[in-house]
């Protein structure tokens, strides 16, 4: 008997319910469509949730991969967020992706690495994202460096122009120039070694080249027609000894670093450190950075 007055007292949950429902506003609505509007109303705050707990970069953020068609960006960028690297094509668009930079209190922290496509129309795009840039890195293929010279160096030349040229309220970007493919190279010495001499040499033979055409007023050949005339860029100021010519240690910009690079095409594995191999002193460098 007591059972049975206790039930009396204390409805079930289906009993309530229906009895909210059947004086709620709600009851000009059928059963199923309520059902349905609940159910959707939970997947979107799922939806949310999981969002919420994406891994996102933080605001300026951002690591810009740029340099010339064929430099083998797309194939860093494979390896450094996918863990493989398979046969890559020229980019149309720049792409961005998020690489873990490392790892505090285990807690990853995340950048944005934008691909730049290399292609002289739209090359320039890395203007639009340089004001929320953390890094840029520029990409040189160093087995054929020594052909494509001034092509690169005009190239690297708008870069440094376009960091020298941010407000003094911006974050001036780091920079670093990646020799990569110095497993091309043969040597009996250290193929990164000799990829970075390489590079080092030639690129501030050519950027050289560009300062004194400039001071002369000797115009030098561009690539596309891009809105910046050669001889209104800046960017190359040195605070060396005048005369003794370019040099990346000396560069007012700030600090330059040069870094032998390397990805195998082809091989593919699960884990992004082994895919990334020739790639461990740009890692520790973005270690660094964050």
């Amino acid at each position: 008997m007591a059972d049975i007055n206790q039930q009396a007292a204390n409805p079930g949950m289906a009993e309530v319910l229906q009895t909210y429902y059947r004086l709620s506003p709600l009851r000009s609505i059928s059963m199923p469509l309520l059902f349905l509007m609940v159910g959707v109303t939970l997947l979107m705050m799922v939806f949310k949730l999981v969002k919420t707990r994406s891994p996102k970069a933080a605001p300026g953020n951002s690591i810009l991969l740029t340099g010339s068609s064929d430099s083998g960006k797309t194939a860093i960028q494979c390896a450094l967020v996918y863990g493989s690297v398979s046969p890559t094509h020229t980019s149309l668009q720049p792409t961005e992706s998020l690489i873990q930079l490392h790892s505090s209190l285990n807690k990853p922290h995340y950048g944005k690495l934008v691909d730049i496509p290399g292609h002289a129309r739209i090359r320039d795009r890395f203007k639009e994202f340089l004001p929320n840039a953390k890094a840029v890195v520029f990409v040189v293929d160093a087995s054929t460096i020594a052909r494509n010279g001034p092509e690169v160096a005009e190239h690297l030349h708008r870069i440094l122009h376009a960091i020298t040229s941010l407000p003094p309220s911006r974050r001036q970007p780091s920079l670093v120039i990646l020799a990569h493919k110095c497993d091309l190279l043969t040597s009996s010495s250290s193929n990164a070694a000799l990829a970075v001499s390489r590079v080092r040499t030639i690129l501030e033979r050519e950027l050289e080249k560009r300062k004194e055409s400039q001071a002369g007023s000797v115009g030098v050949g561009q690539l596309g027609d891009d809105e910046d005339a050669d001889g209104e860029m800046g960017g190359l100021e040195c605070s060396g000894v005048k005369g003794k010519g370019f040099k990346f240690q000396e560069w007012e910009g700030g600090e330059i670093q040069i870094l032998g690079s390397s990805v195998s095409i082809g091989k593919t594995t699960h884990d992004p450190e082994k895919a990334a191999d020739g790639l461990a002193d740009f890692k520790q460098w973005l270690y660094e950075l964050s």
